[in-house]
C-alpha cells in the first residue's frame, strides 16, 4: 500500500513551484482571481511575504496541489492520504472532498484568521517523546501550555503563553541535559486552546462550504484516524486549528493498515523521515537510554519575520528545515563527535573558499541541528569579521558553527590576525586546511583556554578539525604542539603557563579529516587507501598524548549514500562534504555556477594548476564542462615553466593570451596587480617582481586565476568561458542520485536536505548489507 503525504507550513521557500506553475496556466489564473494577486509572483519572488501565514498557506496549497496533479498520471492514485496541519487540505483535495478552487478559498481564509492571532509562544522539544513531555507538563502544574504537535518519538512541539512555554522548557532541559528545547519564531500559539477564537470563526466558514465525502481514506490530524464515513468532514476539520497534530499516531496507523511506501509532496523529506523513524521503531526494539537526537521541528512558519535564529531552530528565512534525521542515520559514526559538535549526524558541511560556504549555509545547518564551517579562504580580515558579526546576529549565543583557517605560507601575519579574531569572537571550532606544518597561530588557537580538569586530565576548549592528505602532515596534527612554539607563545604573553602545560599533553587536532578525491586542493588520493592508513596512524600516536582520542573522518567523493556508507565501513568517525553543498540555495556563489554544477556528470571534472601555489605546480580539481579554464590554466603554467620572462614568449601566443585569458593587454594586467599589492600593504612583493622577471610573469599569470574565480562568483556571463569552479566528482554522482526527484533542481537542495539524504541513505545501505 502507498500513502501520499503533504507537508505543511514551514516548508515554503522562495522559488517553489518553478517546475509546475507554468504547466497549469488555468489553475494559476484561477488562483490569481481568488487571492487577488499573482500566485506565480508570490511563489517565485515573494520574499518576506512568504514568511507571513496569510500568504504562505495559500502559496503552499497551490504548489502542492499542482505538484500532485503533475505527477498523478505517472504515480497513480495512492491508497491513503494524509497531510501535516495545512497539508491536510491538500489531502482532502486528492480525496475529492473539495476541488482546487474550493480548497484554495478555505486555505486563504484559514491563513488570514491564523495570521490575525497574536500572543503566545511555541517551542520544539528535541530528544524527548510525548510521554516524557506530558509528564513534565503535569508536574509543572501549568495549564497554559499544551502539546501542539506530536511529530515523532523524538520530537514534540509545545504551545501556549510565553511565560508558560519558558517555564516548561526550563523544567525539561534541567531534568535531562540530552533534551533540547528550541523556541520557535512564531507570533501565536498555534494548535493550542489559544487558537479557539480563530477555530470558531473558521468553523463558521466551513459550515457554508460544500464538502463531499472522501473517496479515499484521509487521516485526520485531530484523531489520527480516517474521516468516518457518513459523518460531515467539517466537524473534524473545524477543530484542527486548535487541536494537537497527532502525527506519530498517524504514522502508526498507516503501518497498522499495511502501508509500506510513502510519497511526500513538499520541500525536503521531513514527513518521510518521521515515517521512517516510526517504521524503524517497529523493526528494531528501542535500546535503553536516551533516544537519538530529534529531527528539525516541523512547525508553522512565523506570522512575522523573526529578527534572529535560535539554534538549533529554524533557519534565518524563518522556515523549518525540510528534511529530518532518522535514528539509524543518527547512529552512524562517533557518538562523541555528535556530542562535541552538537550535531544530530556525524556529518559536517566543510568550508569552501571566499564564503561559498556562506553564513547562510552555517546558519541553515545550525538551524537543522547540524554543523557547518564558514569558508574564510581568500577573504580579507574585514570580510571574516563581517561574517562573524552576521552569524552572531542570527544564531543564539553558544550555537555551534565553525570557521575555516586556511594556511598561507606567504602571510603568517594574516594567519595570526585571523586567529586573534577567532579568539576575540569566541569561535570554538576551526577547520584547519592547507597546512604542511604546525604554525604558531594554529597552536595559539588550540592551546588558548586549555587546562586540566579536577581529575588532572588535559582539556582543550577549542576544537581543531584538520584536513590532511599526507601521512607526514597527519603525524604533526596527531602529536602535541612543538615545544618551541609553546615556549614562544608563553614568552610573548599569548598563553599562560597553565594553558601551555595543558596543551603540551594534547594533540594539535581534535579531529583529523582525510581528504581524498575532493574539489579544490587535493592530492588525488584514494579513500580506500588513505582512510585505513590514517586510522592506524591515529591509533599508534595515541600513546604519546593525553586527553580524548583524535577522531578520524573522511572527505572527498561523498556524493551518494553508498559513498558515505563506505567511509563508515572503513572506520570513519564522521564524514565531511564540500562539492555537493556548492550547488545549494545557501552556497555563496552565483546562480550561473549552480546551473553549471547541476548539469555535471562524474566525468566532468579535471585537474588544473592552483592559483595560490602556482609557482610550485600545485593542482586543484575543477569543473571542465562548460568552461575553458582548465585548458587555459594549464597553458599558462606550461608557459611559466618553459620561459624566464614574459618577453620570451612569442608575439602570437601573447596576443592569444590577451584576447582569451585576460581580455586586456598584459601591461594593464601588471599595473592592476602591482596596484593591488601596494593597496593591501605589501609593496615588497611588487619590488621583488620588478627585479625578478620570472616572478613578475608568475604574478601576471596568477591574476588570471583570481579573475576567473571572481567571474564565477559573480556569475559574469560575458566571462563564463573562464569560470574557475572548484569541484570533485561527488557533484556528478549526486546529480545522478537525485535525477527525476524534487532535488534535481538545485533550488530545492538545501544543505540540510542534502545531509539528510546522504546520511539516512547510508544507514539504509548499511542495514541492507547486514
Amino acid at each position: 500500500m502507498r500513502a501520499l503525504l503533504f507537508a505543511g507550513q514551514g516548508s515554503q521557500s522562495q522559488g517553489m513551484g518553478a517546475e509546475v506553475l507554468d504547466a497549469f496556466p488555468e489553475h494559476c489564473a484561477l488562483a490569481d482571481d481568488i487571492l487577488g494577486l499573482s500566485v506565480r509572483e508570490l511563489c517565485l519572488h515573494g520574499g518576506d511575504r512568504l514568511r507571513l501565514t496569510r500568504y504562505a498557506q495559500p502559496a503552499l496549497f497551490t504548489v502542492h496541489a499542482l505538484t500532485y496533479l503533475a505527477g498523478r498520471e505517472e504515480q497513480g492514485e495512492p491508497d491513503v492520504v494524509a497531510g501535516h496541519s495545512l497539508g491536510e487540505f491538500n489531502a482532502l483535495m486528492v480525496a475529492g472532498v473539495l476541488d482546487f478552487a474550493g480548497g484554495l478559498r478555505l486555505v486563504a481564509e484559514r491563513g488570514r484568521l491564523m495570521g490575525e492571532a497574536d500572543g503566545g509562544a511555541m517551542a520544539a522539544v528535541l530528544g524527548a517523546g510525548l510521554t516524557e513531555v506530558e509528564r513534565t507538563l503535569a508536574a509543572s502544574g501549568r495549564t497554559d501550555v499544551e502539546v501542539a504537535n506530536d511529530n515523532s518519538a523524538t520530537q514534540v512541539v509545545i504551545s501556549g503563553t510565553a511565560a508558560g512555554v519558558s517555564a516548561v522548557t526550563a523544567l525539561l532541559t534541567a531534568g535531562d541535559p540530552a533534551i533540547r528545547c528550541v523556541p520557535l519564531p512564531v507570533s501565536a500559539a498555534f494548535h493550542s486552546r489559544e487558537m479557539a477564537p480563530a477555530a470558531r470563526r473558521f468553523a463558521a466558514v466551513l459550515a457554508e462550504t460544500p464538502l463531499a465525502p472522501p473517496r479515499l481514506p484521509v487521516i485526520s490530524n485531530v484523531t489520527a484516524r480516517p474521516y468516518p464515513p457518513g459523518e460531515p468532514v467539517a466537524a473534524l476539520l473545524g477543530r484542527q486549528i486548535r487541536s494537537r497534530v497527532r502525527w506519530t499516531e498517524t504514522m502508526e496507523h498507516l503501518l497498522d493498515s499495511g502501508v509500506d511506501e510513502v510519497t511526500e509532496i513538499g520541500r525536503g523529506r521531513t514527513l518521510t523521515g518521521f515515517w521512517r523513524e516510526a517504521a524503524a521503531s517497529r523493526r528494531t526494539p528501542a535500546a535503553p537510554g536516551r533516544a537519538a537526537p530529534a529531527p528539525a521541528p516541523a512547525v508553522p512558519a512565523p506570522v512575522a519575520p523573526a529578527p534572529a535564529v535560535l539554534a538549533p531552530a529554524v533557519p534565518a528565512a524563518s522556515t523549518a528545515p525540510a528534511a529530518p534525521a532518522v535514528p539509524a542515520g543518527s547512529g552512524l559514526g562517533s557518538a562523541r563527535f555528535r556530542e562535541v559538535y552538537r550535531s544530530r549526524y556525524a556529518y559536517v558541511a566543510g568550508s569552501m573558499f571566499q564564503g561559498i560556504a556562506s553564513t547562510d549555509l552555517v546558519v541553515r545547518m545550525a538551524g537543522a541541528g547540524l554543523f557547518g564551517f564558514f569558508g574564510t579562504g581568500g577573504l580579507p580580515l574585514s570580510g571574516i569579521r563581517a561574517a562573524l558579526d552576521d552569524i552572531g546576529r542570527r544564531l543564539a549565543p553558544g550555537a555551534p558553527y565553525g570557521m575555516n583557517l586556511l594556511h598561507d605560507m606567504t602571510d603568517s601575519a594574516g594567519e595570526r590576525a585571523t586567529v586573534d579574531l577567532f579568539l576575540r569572537y569566541g569561535v570554538r571550532y576551526v577547520e584547519a586546511a592547507a597546512f604542511t606544518r604546525i604554525t604558531a597561530p594554529l597552536v595559539l588557537y588550540r592551546a588558548k583556554g586549555a587546562h586540566r580538569d579536577p581529575g588532572g586530565r588535559p582539556v582543550a576548549v577549542n576544537q581543531v578539525l584538520a584536513k590532511v592528505s599526507r601521512p607526514e602532515v597527519a603525524r604533526q596534527f596527531l602529536a602535541p604542539p612543538p615545544p618551541e612554539l609553546l615556549d614562544r607563545l608563553r614568552a610573548e604573553g599569548a598563553l599562560t603557563a597553565e594553558e601551555a602545560a595543558a596543551a603540551a599533553a594534547l594533540p594539535v587536532a581534535s579531529d583529523l579529516c582525510v581528504e581524498s578525491d575532493s574539489g579544490g586542493h587535493t592530492d588525488a588520493g584514494v579513500a580506500l587507501a588513505l582512510l585505513p592508513t590514517f586510522v592506524r596512524l591515529r591509533d599508534r600516536a595515541a600513546a604519546a598524548v593525553e586527553g580524548e582520542p583524535v577522531r578520524v573522518g573522511a572527505a572527498g567523493g561523498i556524493g551518494t549514500p553508498e559513498a558515505a556508507a563506505a567511509c563508515f565501513l572503513l572506520g570513519a568517525d564522521f564524514v565531511l562534504t564540500g562539492s555537493v553543498n556548492q550547488c545549494s540555495p545557501q552556497a555563496g556563489t552565483s546562480d550561473a555556477v549552480k546551473d553549471l554544477l547541476a548539469g555535471l556528470d562524474v566525468q566532468d571534472v579535471t585537474y588544473a594548476p592552483a592559483g595560490d601555489l602556482f609557482e610550485l605546480g600545485s593542482r586543484v580539481q575543477v569543473v571542465r564542462r562548460g568552461t575553458l579554464f582548465p585548458a587555459r590554466a594549464n597553458q599558462l603554467y606550461e608557459l611559466y615553466r618553459r620561459h624566464a620572462r614574459l618577453e620570451d614568449i612569442d608575439a602570437r601566443t601573447l596576443a592569444t593570451l590577451e584576447r582569451g585569458c585576460f581580455g586586456r593587454p598584459l601591461a594593464e594586467v601588471w599595473d592592476r596587480t602591482a596596484r593591488h599589492y601596494r593597496d593591501t600593504g605589501r609593496p615588497e612583493i611588487v619590488h621583488d617582481a620588478e627585479r625578478d622577471p620570472k616572478r613578475r610573469m608568475a604574478l601576471v599569470f596568477k591574476w588570471y586565476f583570481a579573475e576567473s574565480s571572481r567571474a564565477a562568483l559573480a556569475g559574469a556571463k560575458e566571462n563564463s568561458a573562464n569560470f574557475q569552479v572548484h569541484c570533485g566528482p561527488a557533484m556528478g554522482a549526486f546529480n545522478r542520485l537525485v535525477e527525476g526527484t524534487a532535488l534535481e533542481s538545485w533550488r530545492r537542495r538545501d544543505v540540510d536536505a542534502i545531509a539528510d539524504l546522504l546520511m539516512t541513505g547510508a544507514a539504509e545501505v548499511l542495514a541492507a548489507a547486514r
